[in-house]
């Protein structure tokens, strides 16, 4: 099997560690891209400036030393260090026919890697309250970590999808309360609503509902008594809503984690208790505190009221307790971006129980501005509604919808223009890609009625024949994909690899539109549609791991 360009540098660093001319233990993450200008080689790194300062020696010195590793490859034509101390690479041109049979003969596996082997991963994400439906802003959240988990398993990773469902608490017993009324309404009574009701027009669906299933059953029922009934109807009812839109969005769990599990288990008095043997809870104020700026926080967090309630922070505590105790190596929260301030707590959590806190890794989720060409879409105007994931997602398609989400880094603002997701044109970047498969496929299916198909054999004289610039081009594109999926997986950013099926949508469409695949010459032909096959399949792997469709028609 070919080995990529990041293994070359990494197994030549290796080697320059084991002889002793590298003293570092930890090689710093180093970037190796994609030569701008032909001069300089195929590939060109940086790793030799960013070991100077550890190794305390000049950076050309290291990158001499690096090079000559480099340059013993037997893919490598010859290796230069250039400037203040970069490393240029050329590859010999035999290199590159191996990318495209690499491509051919793994088909579906190309891009995977063992970069993860041996490392379990949970990614903890939505986590939405059962009180209401899903909005936007949890479904770009939905998309993100279902895609960080696809790319996470194919670099290697064991991973596990997990929801945490806030089962319990105020919310709960507020949401029962503002179904309860609705429902008293329904049959007739006059009610007032209190300001923190939830309000929406979900909230008169769920107690329409309850009627449906119970009759007058609760029509003079205390509000007391009534009230835990109907936060248990109502919280199922719309956990179920939650569970259906997710599905048809394309995420599923493996686990559904309930909150009042933990209380039913007494982990939240457990974690307490093994927070005071370690002298990190006190109390004042007839409040229970937890020592936090002793781990980092800016200021302690209460745990326990002094009516006697729990906050919401006690039942983290216990909950993130038990998922290092899992045996996870990370565990990824994906938050919104109102969360940003809780970091510092649970992040002081971890380290109070002993762990580095570094098997933390938090992803925040920045908010989506919703527009129509343009124009921001004013949200409804009655209180309590929202624009939801199911509306966004009914209009535009779960193509469009999980592929817009993922155009722009997590911590990034996004527009989301919903009539730019449902054009069909090239500006419409879901479309474009997956157009490049489609078209690809229309390519090859015409190519088989002329007699000609994608060459079972691989020689020297395919790649002779692919020798303009573009192609060259194209096939470099396509050999980095691998490495960006690894490096996706390594920095958790989901994001690169939509970047990439971007840039060769962006590589492809002009080389075909400037070039004739099918022509009166059986050997060009047959390394076009070498290249066209392997441009098609790492398109449709790369969609696969961002949850898109491949589509073979358009």
């Amino acid at each position: 099997m070919r080995q990529g360009i990041f293994e070359i540098v990494k197994e030549a660093l290796e080697s320059a560690r084991k002889d002793g001319l590298i003293k570092t233990g930890e090689i710093p993450a180093c970037s190796v891209d994609t030569s701008k200008k032909e001069e300089f080689g195929d590939y060109s790194t940086n790793v030799a400036m960013l070991l100077a300062p550890l190794e305390k020696k000049p950076p050309r010195h290291i990158a001499e030393v690096i090079k000559d590793r480099i340059a013993a490859f037997p893919q490598v034509e010859k290796c230069e260090v250039a400037g203040p101390g970069f490393i240029n690479i050329f590859l010999k041109k035999s290199y590159w026919l191996s990318v495209l049979e690499d491509i051919v003969r793994q088909g579906s596996g190309f891009g995977r890697s063992k970069a993860g082997e041996g490392k379990k991963v949970q990614v903890e994400f939505v986590s939405a309250n059962p009180t209401g439906p899903l909005h936007i802003g949890h479904g770009r959240g939905a998309a993100v970590g279902d895609a960080l988990a696809n790319i996470l398993k194919a670099a290697g990773y064991d991973v596990a999808r997990e929801y945490y469902i806030n089962d319990v608490g105020r919310q709960m017993e507020t949401l029962g309360r503002s179904v309860f009324l609705r429902h008293q309404e329904l049959l007739g009574k006059k009610i007032t609503f209190p300001e923190d009701s939830y309000k929406g027009e979900y909230i008169k669906e769920v107690a329409a509902d309850f009627i449906s299933k119970n009759g007058e059953r609760y029509k003079e029922a205390l509000e007391a008594d009534a009230v835990p009934v109907f936060s248990l109807f109502a919280g199922g009812a719309l956990l179920e809503r939650i569970r259906k839109d997710l599905k048809d969005f394309g995420v599923e769990f493996e686990r559904w984690y309930s909150e009042k599990s933990l209380v039913e288990k007494g982990l939240i008095e457990a974690t307490i208790e093994e927070l005071k043997k370690r002298g990190c809870i006190y109390e004042a104020e007839g409040a229970l505190w937890f020592k936090t700026t002793g781990f980092g926080d800016d200021k302690d967090r209460v745990l326990r009221k002094a009516d006697g309630s729990r906050t919401y922070f006690a039942s983290d505590i216990a909950y993130h307790r038990e998922k290092i105790e899992r045996g996870f190596d990370t565990i990824v929260d994906v938050w919104g971006a109102d969360h940003h301030g809780y970091e510092g707590r649970v992040r002081a959590l971890v380290k109070a129980l002993g762990y580095d806190d570094s098997v933390l890794k938090i992803i925040f989720i920045q908010l989506v501005a919703l527009l129509r060409k343009g124009v921001p879409v004013p949200m409804g105007k009655r209180e309590g509604e929202f624009v939801t994931l199911r509306q966004v997602m009914d209009e535009v398609g779960v193509d469009a919808c999980r592929f817009f989400f993922l155009m722009r880094r997590s911590d990034a603002h996004l527009d989301f223009d919903l009539e730019l997701a449902k054009s069909q044109a090239p500006e419409n970047p879901v479309y474009y890609v997956q157009y490049c498969h489609a078209r690809i496929k229309s390519i090859i299916g015409f190519a088989r009625e002329k007699g000609a198909g994608v060459p079972e054999n691989f020689d020297s004289r395919l790649l002779s024949r692919l020798d303009q610039k573009d192609e060259v081009e194209l096939i470099k594109h396509l050999g980095s994909f691998g490495e960006v999926v690894e490096r996706s997986a390594i920095a958790m950013e989901p994001h690169r690899v939509t970047f990439y099926l971007m840039e060769l949508a962006g590589l492809f469409h002009p080389y075909y539109n400037k070039n004739r695949v099918v022509t009166e010459d059986p050997e060009l032909t047959g390394a076009r549609l070498l290249l066209c096959g392997a441009v098609a399949t790492v398109a449709a792997n790369g969609l696969k791991l961002l949850g898109v469709s491949a589509p073979d028609k358009m």
